[in-house]
């Protein structure tokens, strides 16, 4: 079959459209508080812009790449090196908001648990090209398929950031389960991880009362589901059309960090049922192009891509809507292209770059 000549403009205009909407929002979630911290509303969003730019210049950069470049040891390897050792490298570096999560030089801030989900992708789809047929051999395909991944959640989960390292895990296993592996070794992976999780959730105070105001955030209003309880009143009080933009009450310091791990409840509130379904439609467009791009490619190394790219966009949405309405505890997942934060806003739009070349040559 002929090769498409062009990228696939559904994916290329709803990644336009969610990052504008991301910096529409981020600064009407942001502009009070960002007068009250820096003296201007606008130093939330002018940071924003600032990497939005950068990243839609290296989303263009990737679309011009051939994918097939990556699929080299030096290149694969070296990625993963590089993220291992910033990984263990913030750990020498001074606590911020009481984790090692950032490396910060000058103004500019990195966050290497968000080098980790695209360096796991390259890895495991380099690896598993020409294992799809071996799933099943644990010791020469699944074993060194999984270590790095290991290797990462532990180091990600001391910074502590275990809403990153589940999400990783959420990737890994979507692309082994593409790649043919046997369901039940994935639910082999579900109980043995279930004692780790008991010990990082129950043992942990701050965790522990997240699942406790999960379960029953009003029996703290004040306390523990102070944050869930905002939230959800942000999501009601938007009715079917919302307050209108910059309208909306509850980012006047009710919502904790407005313009990023709830952006959805003030879009929610401000845009009304309406909006959120909007928000939610052009993920379901995303996640259906990208599975389209990936069935449509008859090389493995760009269907894996394909896969991990789309389910790290998607499973990263999935958390974050989930938390603002109240179906999943607390984690401190950003919504793609639509929360503030700079590195993974450059990060995930030069992956989707990589995703839109593979949509470029797929038959």
């Amino acid at each position: 079959m002929a090769k498409r000549v062009s990228v696939d403009r559904w994916m290329f205009v709803v990644t336009l459209v969610l990052v504008f909407l991301g910096l529409v929002m981020v600064f009407s979630a942001s502009a009070v508080i960002a007068k009250e911290r820096y003296g201007s509303g606008y130093t939330f969003l002018f940071r924003q812009l600032a990497w939005a730019v950068g990243g839609l210049l290296a989303m263009v950069i990737a679309m011009r790449v051939d994918y097939r470049r990556y699929k080299h040891p030096a290149v694969v390897f070296s990625v993963l090196g590089l993220t291992t050792l910033l990984l263990i490298s913030v750990f020498f570096l001074d606590r911020a908001h009481h984790t090692h999560r950032w490396i910060h030089w000058g103004g500019f801030s990195l966050q290497p648990s968000e080098l980790a989900k695209p360096a796991l992708i390259l890895f495991l789809a380099f690896f598993l090209e020409n294992r799809t047929t071996s799933m099943d051999d644990w010791r020469n395909t699944l074993l060194p398929a999984v270590l790095p991944t290991l290797m990462f959640l532990a180091l990600i989960v001391f910074q502590p950031d275990l809403g990153t390292a589940i999400a990783c895990a959420a990737i890994t296993g979507c692309m082994l389960f593409v790649a043919g592996l046997d369901l039940r070794y994935l639910g082999y992976a579900l109980v043995a991880s279930l004692l780790p999780l008991y010990f990082l959730i129950f043992h942990v105070a701050y965790r522990r009362d997240r699942i406790l105001a999960f379960l029953d955030p009003f029996s703290d209003p004040q306390g523990k589901g102070f944050h869930i309880i905002q939230s959800l009143i942000a999501v009601s009080t938007g009715g079917i059309t919302g307050v209108g933009l910059m309208e909306g009450k509850q980012k006047l310091f009710y919502l904790p960090e407005p313009h990023t791990d709830f952006i959805f409840a003030v879009t929610a509130e401000e845009l009304g049922l309406v909006g959120a379904m909007i928000v939610v439609a052009l993920f379901a467009v995303f996640l259906w192009r990208g599975l389209r791009t990936a069935l449509r490619t008859s090389d493995m190394f760009g269907r894996f891509l394909a896969v991990g790219i789309t389910s790290m966009v998607v499973v990263q949405a999935f958390i974050n809507i989930s938390v603002v309405l109240g179906l999943m505890p607390t984690k401190g997942i950003p919504l793609p292209f639509v929360s503030y934060g700079g590195s993974s806003l450059f990060i995930t739009l030069a992956c989707v770059g990589v995703l839109l070349n593979v949509s470029k040559q797929a038959d």
